[in-house]
């Protein structure tokens, strides 16, 4: 099988508008989330998220453009310009051919159709804007990606909740390794801070009013983020024969399912997961040098997902270091994988692990080391990406450092 190989990378969320800024909040234990600026906020009993603030789409995007792409769209489309511009490829001929978008979201568009149910609901109009099907679509940041760059291999979208992206990205390395693409886009993109968005996971009572404290005893629950992380993966033979610089090689990914509860996570079926990523990538358990939670802040997720690390690394598990960045960026729902890779790829590189802010009280159930409140300098060479979704799905995703 084809070695696979990260030769750019894009973001935009509430931590900074590029890989760089991230990168810098990240070292510096940097807290994206704050009050939300959103319509009829007052009517909503959680009023905090992680929001990207001071956005103007008209400094990125021209009237037309605006008027086809959600603001989950425009996330997607800013982050995979800054990865195909790190990458420095061009998609013309055999190239363009045999590369493909595959992305991860769970709501899509739903700023749009949170504005039009307003439209047609609250204001009582009978019409709506032409494009508001295609500007909902779920696979409408995978579509616009493929148009402006000139990618005609296999693109299309993943919707497994919080799992989203790393499905996406877990697909988008196994076509490059099964020789069915030489280059895919890929990651994930969410924007659901709108008042349907955000009320609408009120109803759960799992979110958090004051701050996202992953792993901590006195956690309160989840902060909803919104943002996008896009990558180029690559084949490595490819990457090298034009002296590409290399982030990071993907060495592995492992998924499957619970098949259990529809929100309640099974701590045999994430362990199960871990292992066979590891497995996946030929990897010991004592290789493992960070992994990046899933960390959510709630109760259920925290001590099911240390117990899961704790079974499938053994011994190990006290050893390595494991951070959920969700405390900074919030949750990303169906993107939160992607902007998460970014952690996982700082460590690698940089040789900085991103913290696990807002810890305050130790939790005996979760007893491993989750770096708290921050960064730390470490030479690790493989790492995990968790990613545990409602409805029991899971992936994961194994990294090496860049060869």
């Amino acid at each position: 099988m084809r070695r696979v190989v990260i030769t750019g990378a894009g973001t935009i969320s509430a931590l900074g508008s590029s890989v760089s800024e991230t990168w810098e909040a990240m070292r510096e234990g940097r807290c994206g989330i704050g009050a939300l600026d959103i319509r009829d906020v007052e009517r909503l009993s959680i009023r905090i998220g992680g929001q990207v603030t001071g956005y103007d789409a008209q400094a990125h995007f021209n009237r037309q453009q605006i008027s086809l792409y959600d603001r989950y769209t425009q996330f997607a489309l800013l982050a995979a310009r800054e990865a195909i511009d790190q990458a420095g490829l061009t998609f013309t001929g055999d190239l363009a051919a045999s590369t493909g978008v595959v992305l991860g979201t769970s709501g899509g568009g739903l700023t749009t159709q949170d504005e039009n149910y307003r439209t047609v609901y609250e204001e009582g109009k009978n019409r709506v804007h032409p494009f508001v099907v295609p500007k909902l679509m779920n696979n409408a940041a995978a579509a616009h990606i493929s148009m402006e760059h000139n990618l005609k291999g296999p693109s299309f979208t993943v919707a497994t909740a919080c799992a989203s992206s790393n499905h996406a990205m877990g697909q988008a390395f196994n076509f490059i390794r099964h020789g069915m693409a030489q280059v895919m886009v890929t990651g994930g993109s969410e924007s659901m801070l709108c008042f349907g968005g955000v009320k609408a996971w009120e109803g759960l009572r799992v979110m958090s009013r004051d701050a996202c404290r992953p792993f901590s005893a006195n956690r309160n629950g989840m902060v909803q983020g919104e943002g996008a992380g896009i990558f180029v993966f690559e084949d490595y033979h490819h990457a090298k024969a034009r002296g590409a610089e290399i982030l990071a090689e993907v060495i592995g990914v492992a998924m499957n399912s619970d098949a259990s509860d529809i929100v309640m996570p099974s701590k045999i079926s994430a362990e199960r997961c871990i292992v066979s990523a590891m497995r996946d990538a030929q990897i010991d358990p004592s290789e493992v040098g960070y992994i990046n939670a899933h960390g959510t802040g709630t109760a259920a997720n925290d001590k099911t997902e240390c117990a899961a690390v704790a079974g499938a690394l053994g011994a190990h598990a006290d050893k390595v270091m494991i951070s959920s960045t969700k405390s900074m960026h919030g949750h990303l729902i169906g993107g939160t994988g992607a902007v998460e890779l970014l952690a996982c790829i700082m460590a690698l590189r940089e040789g900085i692990i991103a913290p696990t802010i807002n810890y305050e009280e130790p939790d005996p159930e979760c007893a491993l080391d989750v770096v708290p409140n921050e960064a730390r300098e470490a030479d690790v060479s493989v790492v995990l990406s968790n990613a545990f979704a409602f409805g029991g799905m899971n992936a994961v995703l194994a990294l090496r450092k860049a060869p």
